[in-house]
């Protein structure tokens, strides 16, 4: 029996478990029941059936049950628990609770298990005859999502990590603080646990909302096509599967693709690296899946029109869930650790994760090497001049193309496997080898629309490819100069490709109204879409740009070069306006909203001639001081319709600072301690405020309000501070009167400097300085670096494109099954 501690409330977690343990038990059931339902050759007997359909119902409701309870304790944020704790904090909004749902292993494995129990219910009502062998590969699937939550010891092994596990015995509270080394404290510790550590501040946005749920849509939906197609290599239906799942490989296609782009969306608005795609390992291996699939989709198409491929065909819908596998266990193993930020620790699981892809793996192999001599392979090799010869050609690039990415990302794997020590590839090395593979498949969905199923006359083909392959150089030609990509060979070959393939798809939809082409018209845009999405994204990452460029290339911040380029940063104090390029930037203000701060940065453009506005907008980027990850930036962007202006901080003043004593500063002005330098003429110094360049000795000052006689010596040195293009002039004084020197120090209240020439060194052709600054925190301050992107819109446009075309294709399907 449970102890109960002062405070906590045990009982919902309880209720939690229990729901655990009863959709495990509930999916092995149904797994074992459909199982013999598709073994039965007794067509009447429908008893296995009901146990089956039964117990995944069951399953179904013990997932919502597990969801309600887990969303109960979060929201009331019962501490207690570790997931609680560990994810969820009070100063979190609702929307933002909802995602520390999923931020945890145990929240993401319940969202998957969600979803797969919702596509089983619909198999259930919708596969018809295919219902029993499709549904014993889905419940088998939820058992071992199922056992991810279970949390048990199972003959001294730990099966799973319940998102009920007490935070005491999860973790050692002595370890935690040294005060719960009292017993009596100890046994009080929800006292001294005011709050949880809250949500990670990089999924504190409204994409990470709705990005992993999207995503895990997706994942779950890989399930259904591997499904049918073990039912139909089981059962003998190796052509009947074909109609059936097309409409599901779109789905999945779509949702998982919808999923991925919502994840750049996420990366560009919230990350600040700069960008939307960074070739993460968790990124790369959420694509190899979605890749592979659209490799099968199409090459199921041909093997539909044509009868040939069917091995093809086969092997690539059920490699595509394997990956979906793997991709799980990459980012659940804990092996990307410290290659990844997006990776989760590893709770246990490895040798779970590494199950659930052998178990699948092997009824891949198994079925396949069965039935191997029954499967309709033909012999015969297809035309080149037909759609599905370079449909084929496609798809075999396409599978190049992830074996290249799975090889580069699994190096943690090889290192762990082998003990070796690759390091991590790089944005660059990814961009190199996929480029030509990019190039090589939008040529091929471009040119392959213009040949036929099984046969075309190369003579008709040719005709029709050169009026789309001249339009295409004229219109990459314009793009090309426009966008400025002119200087890299690869980028130019691969905008050519793109829209090449977009014009020879628009050709298809000029029949859209036709009953031939409109079943074709879902593909087209399908296509136009991934070929602007492709564009898109090589444009923009190819031609942006920082524009907030420092011509000192300094930022008077400890350390800042370590992490930033001081080159691409500009500093701005409060009010003070500071010129950047074309723009007139002032940091206005800034907003603490906790734990968030929000900073107003305004830009102008103002034309030079008549002083009128020409421009002016405002963002509002963010930070936040995260205890265990430092500055967290979270940047914001001006959009335009050919451009975006993307800002974000990379070094603000800490508020807590700003009443700090000014030790060693001068009594009446608050100076820091002198900085004491040997500079000779022409020299130029790093100052807070910009860069001070020494000029040549001025051996006749001019000096007031203070007599120099013949005898004496007065000299001066001319300084000049130059402030992002703005000069400051101060000329210190040095006076030798009999055998006495005096110096006469000059300053700038508004940089808050001030310098005294304190001595000449003839033998070394130098002078000796003493330069006195004002402290940073004396005023407001924020380093921000802003990143043109042009012709970004082209990327989001084209993944709306693209989703549209799967949706008419998905419906198309549908409608031939219901034709049937």
């Amino acid at each position: 029996m449970d102890i109960q501690f002062i405070g906590e409330n045990l009982l919902p977690g309880k209720i939690g478990q229990f729901f655990i343990v009863l959709s495990f038990a509930a999916s092995l059931l149904a797994t074992i029941a459909y199982f013999f339902a598709t073994s039965n050759k007794n067509l009447e007997d429908k008893s296995w059936v009901k146990i089956g359909r039964l117990a995944f119902w069951i399953n179904g409701m013990s997932i919502i049950g597990i969801g309600v309870t887990l969303f109960y304790l979060i929201l009331n944020h019962y501490n207690e628990y570790h997931y609680v704790y560990s994810h969820s904090s009070k100063e979190l909004p609702v929307y933002y609770i909802v995602s520390a749902f999923w931020q945890g292993q145990e929240g993401s494995f319940w969202l998957w298990s969600f979803w797969q129990t919702l596509l089983g219910v619909i198999l259930i009502w919708k596969a018809k005859s295919w219902e029993n062998g499709v549904m014993t590969i889905v419940a088998l699937s939820q058992t071992f999502l199922a056992s991810m939550l279970l949390g048990v010891d199972i003959f001294g092994i730990r099966v799973g990590s319940s998102p009920f596990i007490l935070l005491r015995d999860a973790v050692n509270l002595k370890e935690m603080a040294p005060i719960f080394a009292d017993p009596e404290n100890y046994k009080n510790y929800l006292s001294f646990i005011t709050d949880g550590r809250g949500l990670n501040p990089l999924l504190q946005n409204y994409w990470m909302v709705i990005h992993p749920p999207t995503l895990f849509l997706g994942f779950a939906s890989m399930i259904v096509p591997f499904a049918y197609g073990i039912a139909a290599l089981w059962q003998k239906r190796y052509k009947d599967w074909v109609k059936p799942v097309l409409p599901w490989v779109s789905f999945a296609v779509m949702i998982l693709g919808t999923g991925i782009i919502m994840g750049s969306f996420w990366a560009y608005e919230a990350l600040n690296f700069g960008g939307f795609w960074a070739w993460d390992p968790v990124e790369n291996a959420s694509i190899i899946p979605w890749l592979t699939l659209i490799g099968g989709l199409h090459v199921i198409i041909a093997y539909k029109n044509t009868g040939h491929a069917y091995f093809t065909a086969m092997a690539l819908t059920l490699v595509s869930f394997i990956l979906v596998l793997y991709a799980s266990f990459l980012t659940r193993s804990g092996i990307l650790g410290e290659t990844s930020v997006h990776s989760f620790t590893d709770l246990g699981m490895f040798g779970q994760l590494i199950s659930y892809i052998v178990v699948f793996l092997f009824l891949a192999v198994f079925f396949i090497v069965w039935r191997w001599k029954e499967l309709p392979i033909t012999h015969k090799d297809e035309e080149t001049y037909s759609r599905e010869f370079w449909m084929f050609i496609g798809a075999l690039v396409v599978t190049v193309s992830c074996i290249h990415i799975i090889f580069a990302t699994s190096g943690p794997v090889f290192n762990k496997i082998f003990g070796t020590n690759n390091v991590p590839k790089d944005l660059k090395y990814y961009n190199q080898w996929q480029a030509p593979f990019a190039v090589l498949i939008t040529l091929i969905s471009g040119f392959s629309q213009f040949l036929k199923y099984k046969r075309t006359d190369p003579r008709k083909f040719y005709s029709s490819l050169i009026s789309s392959v001249v339009f295409a150089l004229v219109i990459t030609g314009a793009f090309v100069w426009i966008s400025g990509i002119y200087t890299n060979l690869m980028y130019i070959i691969l905008t050519f490709s793109c829209i090449f393939a977009v014009l020879a798809n628009a050709r298809l939809l000029t029949g859209a109204f036709t009953k031939k082409g409109s079943k074709l018209a879902g593909s087209a845009i399908a296509h136009i879409g991934f070929a602007l999405l492709l564009v898109g994204a090589l444009v923009s990452a190819a031609t942006s740009n920082p524009i907030s460029i420092n011509e000192t290339n300094f930022i008077p911040v400890k350390d800042f070069e370590k992490a930033a380029k001081p080159g691409e940063n500009i500093m701005l104090y409060k009010n003070e306006p500071k010129q950047m390029g074309k723009y007139t930037v002032t940091y206005i203000s800034d907003t603490t909203i906790q734990p968030n701060t929000y900073y107003r940065l305004n830009f102008k453009v103002i034309d030079q001639a008549s002083g009128k506005i020409k421009e002016d907008f405002t963002v509002n980027p963010s930070i936040q001081e995260n205890d265990r990850m430092g500055l967290i930036a979270s940047p914001d962007t001006k959009h335009y319709l050919l451009r975006d202006i993307y800002t974000h901080i990379t070094s603000a003043a800490q508020k807590k600072e700003e009443h700090a004593e000014h030790e060693g500063h001068t009594e009446d002005e608050n100076y820091k301690a002198p900085r004491i330098v040997k500079v000779a003429a022409g020299d130029t110094l790093h100052v807070s405020s910009g860069i001070l360049t020494v000029k040549n000795l001025n051996n006749k000052p001019v000096v007031k309000d203070l007599k120099v006689e013949k005898e004496d010596l007065a000299v001066s040195l001319p300084i000049e501070i130059n402030v992002s293009g703005k000069m400051y002039n101060l000329e210190p004084l040095f006076l030798i009167k009999g055998n006495n020197t005096f110096d006469f120090a000059r300053k700038n209240d508004e940089l808050g400097i001030r310098v005294r020439f304190t001595k000449i060194i003839p033998e070394e052709n130098k002078f000796e300085l003493q330069i006195f600054e004002k402290p940073q925190q004396a005023k407001d301050w924020v380093v921000f670096k802003s990143i043109e992107f042009p012709f970004i819109n082209l990327y989001w446009m084209g993944t709306i494109v693209m989703v549209v075309g799967f949706l008419i294709s998905i419906f198309r399907r549908k409608k031939e099954i219901k034709l049937d």
